[in-house]
């Protein structure tokens, strides 16, 4: 983290079928997936993706129009306009620091069940469709 400091992420249940999707796609150690590996590998494989990876995506997309930033100010709008979650859980969810240097020092947990419930309603969120479209069928049903 560009803090210097550890930042668990409660990861939705969407999430975690997502990864356990991708995750044989990683690095394999005796016929297993090497979980020491980075789990998006960069082009050098033992690697992790850069920072920039996702700014190269939206490039080759050619969606000038969004930025990487975008997508986290993007989850600080809708949990401001459209949840009741207090900000610190928001913030915290962020990974930003608390510039009062005083509250700081007197908090001392990562509100990690409230951020997983955050969380859950955000993949909630991204996964809901405009009223009126219909969902691709899928191979199979």
């Amino acid at each position: 983290m560009k803090a210097g400091r550890e930042h668990r992420v409660p990861l939705s249940d969407a999430s975690l079928d997502l990864l356990g999707k991708v995750r044989p796609l990683a690095l394999m150690v005796d016929g297993a997936p090497d979980p020491a590996a980075p789990l998006f590998p960069g082009p050098r494989r033992a690697l992790p993706m850069s920072n920039m990876t996702m700014l190269m995506l939206l490039r080759r997309m050619k969606r000038d129009d969004l930025t990487a930033h975008g997508f986290r100010s993007t989850f600080s709008d809708w949990a401001a306009e459209c949840t009741a979650y207090p900000r610190e859980v928001v913030e915290i969810a962020l990974a930003h620091a608390i510039a009062n240097r005083v509250e700081a020092a007197y908090r001392r947990g990562d509100l990690f069940e409230k951020r997983r419930k955050l969380m859950e309603a955000w993949a909630k969120f991204c996964e809901a469709r405009p009223a009126g479209e219909v969902a691709p069928l899928r191979a199979g049903g």
